[in-house]
């Protein structure tokens, strides 16, 4: 869950379509990865225990800085640093299998704390890790392009000029296999940075829980209804 957009939005909190969708794949035990960068994924901690209790579960939450005032301007309408390490915490401490996913790393802007967030983050019980440096798809690009102008017009040229050297001299390089991790010499630094954050942080790199699903039950019980 999350592979489109964050599926704890504050909406959610009124909506609660996310835990919903919960209810029924806890009722079937059907695997489930969520990744979140809001503190609400531990609303609903007792259906991912109970998930997580037959290895169908894992949470990554995103952590991409710890400067609260880099965050607000960031990713407006999350939760704050502090709380995202508090949700891995609380995650953990039931029993749920929990990273964190650094991404997006943007050279010349978040990519220098690497160390500190997967320190933090394995401090806080996170298990493994994964990151993904910035993107920029289709229409992504010029609101990307945009938002560095208002808030970064003095570190604009050399964000992009970085991203350019990791993505063919382009922007966004679509091609299979470079797409999620870039290529040349400003990739390779963000890459080996992670590695060596990572041993030192003693959290695994790169690998997701493998999830089982030994467990799934295709019938018995009542279906919870999705939007009653």
């Amino acid at each position: 869950m999350s592979g489109v957009t964050d599926p704890y939005q504050p909406v959610e909190k009124k909506l609660r379509l996310t835990r919903r969708c919960l209810e029924v794949l806890a009722e079937f035990r059907n695997p489930v990865v969520i990744v979140t960068k809001n503190h609400l994924v531990t609303r609903d901690v007792d259906l991912l225990s109970e998930l997580a209790r037959h290895g169908a579960a894992a949470v990554a939450v995103s952590l991409t800085t710890l400067d609260d005032d880099l965050r607000r301007v960031m990713e407006p309408r999350t939760s704050q640093p502090a709380r995202r390490l508090a949700a891995i915490k609380a995650l953990a401490e039931a029993g749920i299998p929990v990273g964190v996913m650094t991404a997006p790393v943007i050279p010349a802007l978040n990519d220098h704390e690497l160390p500190e967030l997967l320190s933090a983050a394995a401090g806080a019980g996170a298990t493994f890790a994964a990151y993904v440096p910035v993107r920029l798809p289709g229409a992504v690009r010029p609101l990307f392009e945009g938002w560095l102008s208002r808030n970064f017009p003095d570190r604009k040229e050399k964000v992009l000029n970085r991203i350019r050297s990791m993505r063919a001299g382009d922007l966004n390089d679509p091609r299979f296999g470079s797409r999620m991790k870039g290529e040349g010499f400003v990739a390779e630094h963000i890459a080996q940075l992670f590695e060596i954050s990572c041993r030192r942080a003693g959290i695994e790199a790169g690998r997701f829980p493998k999830l089982l699903t030994e467990a799934f039950r295709s019938g018995g019980g009542a279906q919870p209804a999705l939007f009653d």
